[in-house]
């Protein structure tokens, strides 16, 4: 019976000790824990023997054999266990192809401007595919197709088939690093991998096999002397700049996805740097078997070495794609040799990167094109017409033959996570524990709110009963609520770092809005209630209000939700505007028309009807604390009227209706019942608008590429 050949890799075995916890389980005694490939024969000294490769010319097909190392061909004496594994999207590993591929971006009119025109290639398992070719040809726009992470305004065409098949990338399956290392700061490299690990990993895994894996993925990225360091950012220093590149990867590969794609994994490196990180993909692919395509844009001569496939763009055309140690000989065979010497990578930027020739533009005239111009034309004609392209286009059909003959060839199923309960705690804590780290997040603002609450607690110290006192209690009220409000902008910075975690996490389907928000939500709440409670009682005992508890407790209630309401609204100014100035600017400015519309720096009945009353008045959460304020310390005081005005005492009642023109026909219940009602409204918005900047997002790109075209 017809089964596939074994394949070209060996599994790793468990580390002999664990990193967290009891002891790991013996190798091999979980199939979750790496994918079922099958041994190889053991050498000499004990560890497993790859097959050679074919031979051949390395860069066509010899025999049945083609591709980067040898392709793997159907042939119809494969075994049957091999076929099993592959019908079940298992130990085969994962083959994904992409034949005609054209990608084109869409502006707002309708214009559209090609990016890629047609490229084909194929990755295999146990390999790494590397695209390279100069900024701006297409190299992140091919990776976001083959992961489909393509904006709504670019527009794809062609076959793109994992294992044979149409299908999309399951969660669990594949996995995406960005170029950019988003990583929270105040964890240690051990502490974001085992968080990592409770909410990707599902519930029904034991304990043990989830810290064995957080464990074996540590040891692989070479992280381990790194465990109990913290990440560091912006204000503390910690890991370096290759070890948070790894633990991007170690963050992403802790369900061993089939498919890894990495977008600029050196950027930003050193040549050591970018060779330590690389090693340790390569040797990655080769342990578990991964499929890693891999955008990279000029990496040294040793990185270049690590590769085994190149995939060579430029202006969205394929210049090369086959074997990298096979690149040079492409070139020299085209006539343009690469000298002595010289690292292959840069010697294939510099021959086909057109933009240190525009300059010469005007000069050019369209019957002697630039150099680059030229050996462009030249390299992507001799490519279509070589054996190089021939051999591609053959490992694509044969990869796709092989799982066309299977009935359910090559189906990747989703893997199980945690539960949605589980996520929400374990972000909770996580949450809380960074909250706890980063001083700018609530201690800063503690210790400000404390300065503040002094502040007025002396400026309107013991202020008394009488007529001057109704001024002073109103001003004290309205300065504490407002100026404590106001002063939530201050941990802006750190809301807008853990908003770009939950960007990244949410793209690869570690957790949704709904967790991230309600986590968010739970782990903020005893902070803001200690922001309240403490600066609150300073400013409220020292004024001298009333000496209730019972009044106390409803000051510190309304000014624990206003607080409350306010990160809410910051979260959404987050969600709209992701930049610290911008974001900061924007929640001061909103806050301040609402506390404008308040009611205290102008009585509602003398507010222009039309936009500041009807709704500003109305949605000002300020207007709701304020009366709220009111009712509570008013209501039931007998305070001393103006000399001279009719009677010589004045009711708390008499003030808040007739000189605040405060709403009496609810009490001041219904007003803290609001300001309940606007946090969930604001969180719900919150969720919206999450929602709405994902559809939104790519019709800006679009105008933002409409306006770069007209300006070419």
């Amino acid at each position: 019976m017809a089964t596939s050949p074994p394949p070209r890799w060996a599994p790793t075995p468990s580390p002999s000790r664990p990193l967290w916890g009891p002891s790991s389980p013996a190798a091999g005694s979980d199939s979750r824990l790496l994918p079922p490939f099958r041994a190889m024969p053991p050498t000499a000294t004990g560890e497993a023997q790859p097959p050679a490769p074919p031979a051949g010319d390395g860069g066509g097909r010899s025999g049945t054999h083609a591709g980067f190392d040898g392709i793997i061909a159907h042939h119809p004496e494969d075994d049957d266990d091999q076929r099993e594994d592959i019908r079940r999207g298992g130990g085969g590993g994962v083959f994904i192809t992409w034949e005609d591929v054209w990608v084109t971006a869409v502006d707002g009119r309708g214009k559209t401007a090609t990016i890629l025109h047609g490229v084909s290639g194929s990755a295999r398992p146990g390999e790494v595919l590397a695209i390279m070719g100069p900024s701006g040809c297409g190299k992140t726009t091919l990776l976001d197709t083959l992961a489909g992470r393509l904006d709504t305004n670019l527009r794809s065409k062609g076959d793109i088939l994992i294992n044979g098949r149409r299908q999309k990338l399951a969660f669990g399956t594949s996995a995406y690093v960005t170029q950019e290392n988003v990583l929270m700061a105040t964890l240690t490299v051990r502490e974001a991998i085992y968080y990592s690990a409770q909410i990707q990993l599902p519930d029904t895994m034991p304990v043990a096999e989830k810290l064995a894996r957080a464990g074996d993925t540590i040891q692989e990225m070479g992280l381990t002397s790194a465990l109990d360091t913290r990440i560091g950012g912006r204000q503390t220093k910690g890991i370096s700049g290759g070890q948070r590149k790894r633990l991007s990867i170690c963050l992403e590969i802790l369900t061993r996805p089939w498919l890894l794609f990495l977008d600029e994994p050196t950027s930003g490196l050193d040549s050591a740097a970018s060779y330590h990180v690389m090693s340790r993909i390569t040797g990655l692919a080769a342990r578990e078997g991964m499929t890693i395509v891999a955008v990279v844009h000029q990496p040294c001569s040793e990185v270049f070495e690590l590769f085994h496939g190149l995939c060579l763009l430029a202006s969205g055309q394929t210049i090369y794609f086959g074997p990298a140690a096979n690149a040079t000989e492409f070139f020299t065979s085209n006539g343009y040799p690469c000298p002595p010497m010289t690292n292959p990578s840069d010697y294939f930027l510099r021959t086909i990167n057109r933009d240190f020739e525009l300059e010469n533009e005007e000069t050019r005239t369209v019957s002697k094109p630039s150099a680059a111009d030229e050996a462009i034309e030249t390299l992507v004609s001799a490519y279509k017409s070589s054996n190089t392209s021939e051999n591609a286009k053959k490992e694509m059909h044969d990869i796709n033959e092989m799982f066309g003959l299977l009935t359910q060839g090559g189906v990747m199923l989703r893997r199980k996570q945690a539960t949605f309960l589980t996520k929400v705690l374990v972000l909770t804590r996580r949450s809380f524990v960074n909250m706890y780290r980063d001083v700018g997040y609530y201690w800063l603002r503690l210790g400000i709110y404390i300065s503040i609450s002094l502040c007025l607690g002396t400026i309107y110290y013991n202020f008394g009963y009488g007529y001057d006192s109704i001024r002073s209690r109103s001003s004290m009220l309205m300065f504490t609520g407002g100026l404590l409000t106001w002063m939530a902008i201050g941990g802006f910075p750190s809301f807008v770092e853990e908003m770009k975690i939950f960007r990244r996490e949410r793209l690869n389907g570690h957790y949704g809005v709904s967790a991230f928000v309600i986590s968010n939500w739970l782990s903020a709440t005893p902070y803001l209630v200690l922001i309240a409670v403490l600066p609150g009682a300073i400013a409220y005992y020292l004024s001298g209000l009333k000496r209730r508890v019972d009044h106390f407790m409803y000051f510190t209630l309304v000014l624990c939700s206003c607080t409350m309401l306010v990160e809410g609204l910051m979260m959404i100014v987050a969600a709209i505007v992701p930049d610290f100035l911008m974001g900061i600017i924007t929640g001061a400015g909103i806050q301040g028309i609402m506390l404008l519309n308040c009611g205290f720096f102008q009585l509602p009945s003398k507010l222009p009807n039309i936009v500041w009353k009807y709704p500003m008045f109305y949605i000002s959460f300020h207007k709701y604390a304020l009366q709220g304020f009111y009712k509570n310390e008013f209501l039931g005081l007998v305070l001393e009227n103006n000399p001279g005005v009719g009677d010589k005492t004045i009711t708390g009642e008499q003030v808040i209706s007739v000189l605040f023109e405060t709403e009496m026909g609810h009490s001041k219940w219904v007003d803290f019942a609001v300001l309940c009602g606007m946090i969930v409204a604001y969180r719900l918005l919150f969720v919206m608008i999450i929602k709405v900047v994902d559809i939104l997002k790519p019709m800006f790109k679009g105008e933002t590429f409409r306006c770069h075209s007209q300006c070419k």
